[in-house]
């Protein structure tokens, strides 16, 4: 059963998800991290390919390490809410 907080991050995911106005890099790569914490929690996947970006995304990911998956919806919901107000 979904708490109020698992019905509140999706909510902020689908607000997220459905912008359309183009988000500064760093800012993307906030949601990008807190989303896969709150998710995966330190489960890390890397797809060594070279790419920057996906190096990039890797790496706000890792700098969450240790953040409870609670702790990263938590934060995901916050930065949703700044966002659009």
């Amino acid at each position: 059963m979904e708490d109020d907080l698992d019905l509140k991050f999706k909510e902020a995911y689908k607000i997220a998800s459905d912008l359309e106005e183009k988000l500064p890099p760093d800012v993307m790569l906030r949601l990008y991290a807190y989303y896969k914490q709150a998710v995966k929690g330190d489960r890390f996947t890397f797809n060594d390919n070279s790419d920057l970006r996906n190096a990039f995304k890797f790496n706000a990911w890792m700098q969450l390490r240790g953040m409870s998956e609670r702790k990263a919806k938590k934060e995901y919901i916050k930065l949703v809410n700044s966002i659009i107000k």
